[in-house]
């Protein structure tokens, strides 16, 4: 079986995405399946480059920037061209959304083959960017276009496809598959080409004090933007006066971040840490920031946070979590309320803060969920099982006609 992965970036770039698709790459290898992967270079670098990967090969397009999130990569298409010509694939795996995976709507050698559409997130069409609302007119027919033609679906909970309304045509194709990750060190964290061009060191997380009752050291993880609820959290943190926060991760709020930790007075308790990069020493560094805290928090504010793996990596951790009640996002699935974690109302400072000082004071509800948390990562959502799913819905599609993957929506 050769399989040939598209997504949009692949690691070190940072993200949920890369992560999964990179880790599913490697876990499949392991399984004996031939895969390689196609996704864009860093933006801003405007080279080509080719390197193995955990045993499997990566091709990353010159990417010479962002359009509304989109990547400008005029190579992409050639590349997709030359990939299909050298890997001969049964099958495409898209990860979407991406909008250099409509490249493969034009590419006849691509419409010979079935697809599977790994559907990460709807776009957010209530997005403070008036643009993006803008252009989605733009892209929906593609998207649709990808959707009709697309032999399976993959939604990664049950309840963001079935909150999803491009999902809803297609949900008799639409199948869940939960994402999963490793126990330990990614299958696929660093390139064996040593070509490829070093990067900034990794940022140094500030030793803490051992944990004690009188102090919280909570934890965030993930690119700061305006849906992830930061500036919530910061405030929660400034009713907690016990608690210290550390954030890894990097993005377009940063700036404001900061200065809204000045101005709230706690900066003295707020790390920055900045941005790890998904190799082998930042998979590390990132583990050693959850081994260095008592709480984890993810305080997204919508369904821009789709599923949210930085979840899944706390409760392997075994640390007990406080997360937004997202309507139709897959957090709620992933984090069960009173057992695994605490979910509080989205945007609310002031029950994160509860949900913290009630932690804060329970060192045996911290355990017991943090355990319980590690047993249903276990149970659910390891990098084995989404694997195996995966590879069980290869072979469903591969056995079915062609003719199914042009099979028009009920309704």
């Amino acid at each position: 079986m050769r399989i040939l992965h598209i997504g949009k970036f692949f690691p070190p770039h940072p993200g949920g995405i890369e992560r999964c698709m990179a880790d599913l790459c490697g876990a499949l290898h392991a399984r004996g399946v031939t895969v390689a992967a196609l996704a864009h270079y860093e933006p801003g670098e405007k080279s080509i480059q080719r390197h193995e990967v955990g045993g499997f090969d990566v091709t990353l397009a010159a990417c010479h920037g962002h359009l509304l999130y989109a990547p400008v990569s005029p190579a992409f298409p050639r590349l997709l061209k030359r990939s299909l010509a050298r890997i001969r694939p049964d099958l495409l795996h898209l990860h979407l959304p991406n909008t250099s995976a409509f490249f493969a709507l034009l590419s006849p050698a691509a419409r010979r083959l079935p697809w599977i559409v790994h559907w990460h997130a709807d776009i957010p069409l209530d997005t403070r960017r008036r643009m993006l609302r803008i252009a989605y007119g733009i892209y929906r027919p593609w998207e649709r276009a990808m959707l009709r033609r697309a032999a399976a679906v993959i939604a990664t909970s049950e309840p963001y496809r079935d909150s999803s309304p491009a999902l809803a045509p297609w949900r008799g194709k639409t199948h869940v598959i939960p994402l999963g990750i490793a126990d330990g060190p990614s299958p696929a964290t660093s390139p064996t080409d040593e070509a490829i061009a070093p990067r900034d060191s990794l940022p140094t997380l500030r030793p803490r004090p051992p944990a004690s009752s009188s102090r919280l050291r909570v934890l965030a993880v993930g690119r700061l933007s305006y849906f992830k609820g930061i500036d919530v959290l910061l405030r929660a943190i400034a009713e907690v006066g016990n608690a210290s926060l550390s954030i890894v991760g990097d993005g377009e709020c940063r700036a404001a971040l900061q200065r809204l930790a000045i101005d709230l007075g706690i900066a003295g308790r707020v790390q920055f840490a900045g941005r790890i990069d998904m190799d082998e020493r930042g998979a590390a560094t990132l583990q050693a920031a959850y081994e260095n805290a008592d709480v984890f928090c993810l305080p997204s504010t919508d369904r821009a946070e789709s599923f949210g793996l930085v979840l899944l990596e706390a409760m392997r951790a075994r640390l007990p979590v406080i997360a937004s009640a997202i309507s139709g996002s897959g957090v709620g699935y992933v984090v069960r309320d009173g057992e695994t974690g605490l979910l509080v109302a989205p945007g609310d400072a002031g029950a994160l803060a509860q949900a913290l000082r009630r932690l804060s004071a329970d060192a045996d509800l911290r355990t017991r969920l943090g355990s319980a948390g590690a047993q249903r990562w276990s149970d659910e959502f390891t990098l084995d099982r989404a694997a195996d799913r995966v590879l069980q819905l290869y072979r469903h599609v591969l056995a079915e006609p062609m003719a199914r993957a042009t099979t028009a929506p009920a309704g």
